[in-house]
């Protein structure tokens, strides 16, 4: 009796070891772009260039932004949602494994090369004047000067009252 006493705390013994040695589980988000080498923020952290690999301990949406010269910005949200195995009560024994688990998510972008008509300076000079069109004043808004009417005096410039700071 006593030997099977033994034995079974020696197994028990032995599965507790086993299950307190667990390897967790590595999470991970490869991100690629076409073309490669675009630099990566991740939610306002600059993480690298394509293709990278960030290791993450949160599920979720994550913003990610690419950056390339000659191309457009891509900004977008990113899911990355837990497998099945990651949600409660199995999420626990997930990390008591003594395994190597793994969980990869992957992402692949493609970038749009900026169009020439968006660098030339009289196209933006243009789409400025078109913009400005379109802006909205409040009552808070202060009133541009008009350098015609008013140029700089250096001897006014004393004399004047300071403008208020209407940021305030």
């Amino acid at each position: 009796m006593r030997d099977r006493r033994g034995n079974i705390r020696g197994g028990l013994i032995a599965v507790a070891l086993l299950f307190c040695g667990g390897c967790g589980v590595e999470r991970t988000l490869q991100i690629e772009s076409d073309p490669p080498g675009a630099l990566v923020t991740l939610n306002g952290n600059e993480v690298g260039r394509t293709p990278t690999r960030k290791e993450f301990v949160w599920y979720g949406t994550y913003d990610v932004q690419l950056r390339r010269e000659g191309y457009q910005t891509l900004s977008k949200g990113t899911r990355v949602w837990a497998p099945w195995w990651q949600f409660p009560p199995f999420d626990f024994f997930a990390e008591l494994v003594p395994l190597p688990l793994q969980d990869k998510h992957y992402a692949h972008y493609k970038l749009r090369p900026v169009p020439e008509r968006l660098d030339a300076p009289e196209q933006v000079v243009a789409r400025a004047i078109q913009m400005r069109g379109r802006l909205h004043s409040s009552r808070y808004t202060r009133r541009p000067r008009d350098w015609a009417e008013d140029p700089i005096n250096p001897a006014t410039l004393t004399e004047r009252e300071p403008e208020r700071d209407v940021s305030k």
